[in-house]
């Protein structure tokens, strides 16, 4: 019997290598293609811009940390994290993003999800409103004019 080959340390992270931004992406898309109930009952009112016209995407990846749901007009993060989830390592990942890009996160667990998802909504909601605008009102960043490149 084949034994299995060892990860190596930037697919474990071991001696902070940490995965290469490839493969996080790869990661994300798997994760994308098979969504945890609660990530895909949430994802079923968030996707299309159906939660007040904010847009959000999935699994993306900020930095060394792939995310649940992300809305980039606002810099917000959404987490549904299962019983396996460390708060303490949590709240400093947390921090981190927060420092690093800027970033608020909002947390909820599976069973908010599951079983209060109207409530989880209002929070989000909450969030939502109470963070500006990143791009004026604008889900993207602004692009140059025709003008502005050629300077």
């Amino acid at each position: 019997m084949a034994q299995a080959k060892a990860p190596s340390s930037s697919e474990e992270g071991v001696g902070g290598g940490g995965p290469t931004h490839q493969q996080l992406l790869e990661r994300a898309a798997e994760m994308r293609r098979n969504p945890t109930a609660p990530e895909y009952r949430l994802w079923l009112q968030l996707r299309g811009s159906r939660l007040h016209g904010c847009k959000f995407r999935r699994q993306t990846v900020i930095g060394q940390r792939i995310v649940d749901f992300f809305c980039p007009a606002k810099g917000l993060v959404i987490e549904v994290d299962g019983d396996t989830h460390d708060p303490v390592a949590d709240a400093l990942r947390d921090q981190r993003l927060l420092e690093q890009h800027g970033f608020a996160t909002i947390r909820f667990t599976n069973l908010d999800v599951m079983q209060n998802l109207e409530g989880v909504l209002l929070t989000v909601t909450s969030a939502l409103q109470a963070t500006g605008d990143r791009w004026r009102g604008r889900h993207h960043p602004p692009t140059p004019s025709s003008e502005e490149e050629g300077e």
